[in-house]
């Protein structure tokens, strides 16, 4: 099983949510599927750099339908040179593009083209749980990737590490400045306040723990991924550390 395979990315829709490695694994999806879609449903920094191209679209259904195998093959080049190909519609400031509403991200799931999301925001911060308007998931998600670091796991919970403090309260019943626990990322993860939040009936929810960069990481994150299933009912937690090569380090 490859990185791919363990998130289920190889066709339809993959929606990735949280903190701690979302622009990475969009990036290590997109570069080992033949072809590929980069969207989202939030704002995203540009990623013009890990893509063949970023078009800028009101229509990106229109551009889509325009973009064949063939033809794009034919445009591009013999090399088949296109894809990954991304699709927003509009550039917000030098550093970021803003998302599409989430019904227009349903219309792309009607090609035979893998669609990979970027459905929340989390001011690169490496754990987090939504506020009350995320994520922003499309109906048609076929997968949902929750995302964590576990280099999180023995930290105080602050906002340099934590995007949305409270809601990571609410959920843990840490108090600001306490420790998190291995238990804690898991609470998050498997509730339907954070990481399983809105998953679309028919979907599947796969909570990623990455930045596994060493045996000791290694170590925690399974103690993580036995408190999810003992939480929620997912079909497996996925390890990895997206920065690298090889990205899977093992699923669970």
């Amino acid at each position: 099983m490859d990185i791919v395979a363990a998130l289920e990315a190889e066709s339809g829709t993959t929606c990735v949510v949280g903190a701690g490695g979302k622009k990475t694994t969009l990036a290590a999806l997109a570069s080992r599927l033949d072809r590929a879609v980069v969207t989202a449903t939030v704002r995203i920094p540009i990623f013009d750099d890990w893509v063949d191209r970023v078009v800028v679209t009101d229509d990106p259904v229109g551009v889509l339908d325009g973009v064949t195998a063939d033809s794009f093959e034919r445009d591009r080049g013999s090399d088949g040179a296109g894809w990954p190909l991304g699709l927003v519609p509009e550039r917000e400031r030098d550093d970021r593009y803003r998302g599409y509403e989430p019904a227009t991200v349903d219309a792309l799931a009607g090609f035979d083209v893998p669609v990979l999301v970027k459905a929340d925001g989390a001011r690169m911060r490496r754990f987090k749980a939504p506020a009350e308007k995320e994520p922003q998931l499309p109906t048609t998600a076929d997968t949902v990737v929750s995302i964590a670091s576990v280099h999180v796991v023995g930290e105080p919970l602050s906002a340099s590490l934590v995007h949305r403090v409270d809601q990571v309260s609410e959920i843990t019943g840490l108090s600001e400045g306490e420790e998190i626990s291995a238990a804690d990322v898991a609470r998050v993860l498997a509730s339907d306040r954070g990481g399983m939040k809105d998953v679309p009936d028919g979907a599947t929810a796969i909570p990623l723990l990455n930045m596994v960069d060493d045996g000791d990481l290694e170590e925690t994150a399974r103690e993580i991924a036995a408190e999810i299933h003992d939480r929620a009912d997912v079909p497996r937690v996925v390890l990895a550390e997206m920065r690298a090569e090889d990205p899977l380090v093992d699923v669970v």
